[in-house]
């Protein structure tokens, strides 16, 4: 099994073999065993496909280097990759450690008792340490918190973040201190049982007031740090499923509330991109350029200070709620819009109540 992208480390920084090297010891950064039935493919394709952090440029540059290797010996790009094949990354650097420390970071608490704590993300924080994050991220600010918990190991997979949201999305998640309450809660989000609502102003006016978007999430092939939509019955990508609800039209933009059946990568980033309506002032899916509006100079102005208000995506994950994991009762939490989100709003109000 592949790590996840955002724990791989980048591969731009190869500028050398490995014979080069004054030790020219190598370290393993990456390995994977071709299954039973692999048709035979070139190794860049191959690892392209299973390493999304990495373009395909950068894999070719490693194998040029030395650096990747098939049943331990090095291989060029177009070697064929074969059933059983064992391939590993082999990099003249150790592998970061990626141990989680505590760091003295402010968090925002909603809740918390001797089984979970229910935080609400700033947006610019990363939730867990990955390629270029490795420090100041919410793990790490959690270890800080529960420091004084003997029994909270923050590098024990079964204790900690339930689920996750993106670096600039701001709003609700739950950690859980315990194995027990991360198996109960995990079941939970597993069935589609708890309840997430999303708050997100996106470009475009809809005709209806309502709706619900199907379509599988998987890896955009044109840009690995991208997800897009694929037909249901393609078989590419995982089933995925948001229903929305119009809040507020502005004219130019809408202010939706998104409910998510299921929890995948940029759902509702990439969802809302596939009808047509980008989240505002999101730089990866296409929402930070003017997509509905005015030519004029000063409408241009406005959106700029617009999108100088909210940097970000404008996504809020604004409701959480679930079964206490012990108890059995049922929790249910709200978080206000932040601040750069309320005022980018107060400005499309103001703007339509002044035409």
């Amino acid at each position: 099994m592949y790590k996840d992208f955002e724990e791989q480390e980048p591969l731009d920084d190869i500028q050398e073999s490995p014979d080069e090297e004054q030790d020219g010891q190598l370290y393993e950064h990456f390995r994977l065993v071709a299954d039973a039935g692999q048709v035979p493919v070139r190794i860049d394709k191959f690892l392209t496909e299973r390493m999304q952090h990495q373009s395909r440029n950068r894999i070719q540059k490693a194998a040029e280097a030395g650096f990747i290797h098939v049943n331990e010996r090095p291989v060029k790009s177009n070697y064929k990759v074969r059933p059983g094949d064992v391939v590993t990354l082999m990099l003249n650097r150790p592998r970061y450690d990626d141990t989680i420390e505590p760091e003295d970071i402010p968090l925002d608490v909603v809740y918390e008792d001797d089984h979970l704590m229910v935080i609400n993300k700033p947006a610019g924080m990363v939730v867990h340490p990955g390629c270029g994050n490795y420090h100041g991220t919410l793990v790490n600010a959690v270890a800080w918190h529960l420091r004084n918990m003997p029994s909270y190991d923050p590098n024990d997979p079964e204790v900690g973040l339930v689920h996750r949201i993106d670096k600039d999305t701001s709003g609700l998640l739950v950690v859980a201190k315990t194995p027990e309450a991360k198996s109960r809660l995990g079941v939970q989000f597993f069935n589609k049982t708890t309840h997430r609502s999303y708050n997100a102003l996106v470009w475009g006016n809809f005709v209806e007031d309502e709706g619900t978007i199907e379509g599988n999430i998987g890896r955009d092939v044109r840009d690995r740090l991208r997800m897009d939509v694929f037909p249901k019955d393609s078989g590419i990508g995982k089933p995925a499923v948001t229903h929305y609800r119009v809040m507020e039209r502005y004219g130019y933009t809408t202010l939706v509330d998104c409910i998510l059946e299921t929890g995948r990568t940029h759902q509702i980033r990439a969802h809302m991109r596939h009808i047509g309506h980008p989240l505002f002032s999101d730089e990866r899916y296409g929402g930070c350029e003017i997509l509905r509006g005015e030519r004029t100079a000063s409408y241009k102005a406005y959106i700029r200070n617009c999108f100088a208000l909210c940097p970000r995506q404008a996504l809020h994950a604004r409701t959480l709620g679930f079964v206490h994991p012990a108890t059995g009762k049922q929790m249910d939490f709200t978080s206000p819009l932040p601040e750069d989100m309320q005022q980018l709003i107060e400005k499309w109000r103001a703007r339509l109540q002044n035409q």
